[in-house]
């Protein structure tokens, strides 16, 4: 009982914090480890301590796996030079200077236990990089940077660790530091590869959504397990199988499957993080407790732990710019490199590391206290200030309006592409089917396409949609509730109506959700391939004028209005009753118009369907 009075306590606390940390607009990382500290403190609250067993292998796969099957493997590959050069060689730096510095400072603490304190604090967290860096609204470019290198990293840094402890009882040379290296990396890609071509088979041949979200859960612990059986970097097999069965579920799954399995490791991995952190904060007492009976001054204990903290972020500092000045080919603007550089935060695994310096170790206590100055000088350091940073660089985050444009028109092509396969189907449509179809396709894009009307105070045909079918959904759902009530149909029949209506209001939700993110500025498209009209017919200033003008003769509105670009017509949008824009492009095959909308500069081809 008292075990799970503790569970259901720090769940407790996780959820309100991360409810409180949304208010204050404060990253729940910082709030958590703040509250874990405090409560550390408190009379009745169980002394925790973190087992490196129970981080290494209960927590990390669960949590790489998780951000591994979320992180795009074409993006990784875009910047695999950037990301393995800062996953091996940065770590390796940073351990040797740490090392260095803290060997300095204590000499009797021996190099071996010096490097290992430099490869337990050199790795930057997953979790933290992902929980601050996605809050504030970082460059894509850069998140996945520090993704890919904190998915990768902690390998780089187990097998210094590894050579370190080793090192502690005896001699260890250099060759068997390069073989276990190479051991641990290539171990780690073919047990990945392996396994993520098993699940692939069985994802194939399985269909019901429950158990493919259950091999799911298998998944990262058989990686991880398998490849340190082996003497193989459980981390690297747990990142290539995420990243491989992520990168192909759309082809091994089912909709269903990938459905329930996003949702699902999404709770996990919010759980899972926050509690992380609360943990982290829950070892403050017994660390500092253990630091009193050190024979080292508390001056120079202090001035360790500075000292550490320090050293961390000077260096990657320095080896982002050293690196960004030799760097050719796919540059990193300067104001990305230094955010790069300023977002290290240390998390979990720095601290469980710690506890795998063997106990006989010369400063254990100390060394521990200094894993966990790191992990919350950087946390606190770094994130908290990484978003004035970020205001001071003027790095701009994603634009929702260019996502929504972007996300309109590869609707489109796939719409377009629908169609024509629509037309190679052979069937008879005594039902008017195909009618259906297109009116359906047609509704889902022109939705996409006026998320970019984000005028104020004007409800677009979706919005207007949405809300309508809204209220009859709350209608509908109260008559079903009605006749549950009454116990005359079959519980199963009730549930699966009601499930029905949640699907469809859950996809009313997800549009107002892309509406709401959409925000009135500048909108300039820069992304996606040109084609020769395109390239013909570049952007113009639209001229201002009363409007579409068959509308205005018609007494009907437009939603937004497009522009010709080969002679000037100003037509209303496909959303628009009369989409008299598309009715001009037929009429004299002027390929490319541009939004005329304020604020707007995008084209359309209408030849290649591509968006310029």
């Amino acid at each position: 009982m008292e075990l799970a009075l503790l569970l259901v306590s720090m769940a407790a606390v996780v959820l309100a914090a991360t409810a409180i940390s949304d208010r204050l607009h404060v990253p729940a990382p910082l709030l958590l480890i703040l509250v874990g500290a405090a409560a550390s403190y408190v009379p009745g609250v169980p002394t925790i301590h973190l087992e490196s067993e129970v981080v290494l292998l209960g927590l990390l796969p669960p949590l790489l796996y998780a951000a591994a099957i979320q992180t795009s493997l074409v993006d990784f590959n875009a910047n695999r030079g950037t990301i393995l050069r800062l996953s091996v060689l940065l770590v390796v730096v940073s351990a040797l200077a740490v090392a260095a510095v803290v060997h300095w400072l204590v000499p009797d603490i021996g190099w071996a236990a010096a490097i290992a304190i430099g490869a337990v604090v050199a790795p930057p967290d997953a979790v933290a990089a992902t929980a601050v860096a996605r809050r504030i609204g970082l460059p894509r470019r850069v998140v996945t940077i520090l993704e890919g290198e904190s998915l990768l990293n902690d390998a780089t840094a187990l097998v210094a660790l590894r050579t370190a402890t080793a090192a502690l009882g005896g001699s260890v040379a250099m060759a068997e530091v390069g073989l276990d290296f190479a051991v641990a990396a290539g171990g780690g890609v073919l047990i990945g590869v392996a396994l993520f071509l098993l699940i692939a088979w069985l994802r194939k041949r399985i269909t019901d959504p429950l158990m493919d979200t259950a091999i799911s859960f298998l998944t990262p612990f058989a990686a991880f397990v398998a490849a340190e059986e082996i003497h193989a970097s459980g981390v690297i097999s747990v990142v290539v199988a995420g990243l491989l069965l992520g990168h192909k579920a759309p082809i091994i799954q089912t909709a269903q499957s990938r459905i329930t399995e996003r949702i699902t490791w999404r709770t996990v991995a919010f759980v899972l993080e926050n509690t992380v952190f609360l943990l982290i904060g829950l070892q403050l007492d017994w660390i500092l407790e253990d630091v009193r009976e050190s024979t080292l001054p508390v001056g120079r204990i202090a001035l360790v732990c500075v000292a550490t903290v320090a050293t961390v972020i000077v260096v990657r500092l320095v080896y982002m710019y050293v690196t960004w000045v030799f760097r050719r080919s796919n540059p990193i603007p300067a104001t990305w490199t230094f955010l790069i550089g300023w977002a290290g935060m240390r998390g979990v695994v720095t601290l469980a590391a710690a506890f795998v310096i063997p106990e006989d170790a010369p400063h254990r206590e100390v060394l521990l206290l200094v894993a966990f100055s790191v992990v919350a000088g950087t946390l606190f350091l770094q994130g908290l200030t990484l978003p004035l940073v970020t205001r001071l660089l003027d790095v701009p985050p994603p634009d929702p309006a260019e996502d929504a444009l972007s996300r309109a028109a590869l609707l489109q092509q796939a719409s377009d592409a629908g169609f024509a396969k629509l037309e190679e189907l052979e069937f008879d449509d005594d039902h008017g089917v195909m009618d259906q179809i297109r009116a359906r396709l047609e509704q889902r894009t022109f939705a996409a396409w006026e998320q970019l009307a984000t005028a104020p105070g004007q409800e677009t045909p979706s919005e207007l949609y949405a809300r309508i079918r809204g209220e009859m959904i709350e209608a509908e759902r109260a008559k079903v509730l009605l006749v549950r009530n009454k116990g005359k149909l079959a519980s199963e029949v009730v549930s699966q109506v009601l499930g029905m209506l949640d699907i469809e209001e859950s996809m009313l939700d997800a549009g107002a959700d892309a509406r709401e993110g959409v925000r009135t500025g500048t909108l300039v498209f820069t992304a996606g391939r040109q084609c020769e009209d395109l390239e013909t017919h570049p952007a113009v200033e639209t001229r201002s004028g009363p409007g579409c003008a068959t509308c205005l003769a018609d007494g009907t509105r437009w939603v937004s209005l497009r522009q010709c670009l080969e002679c000037g017509n100003i037509g209303c949008c496909d959303s628009s009753i009369g989409k008299h824009a598309t009715a001009h492009f037929h009429d004299t095959l002027h390929p490319v118009i541009e939004s005329a909308e304020p604020d707007e500069s995008w084209r359309w081809c209408y030849v290649h369907n591509l968006t310029g």
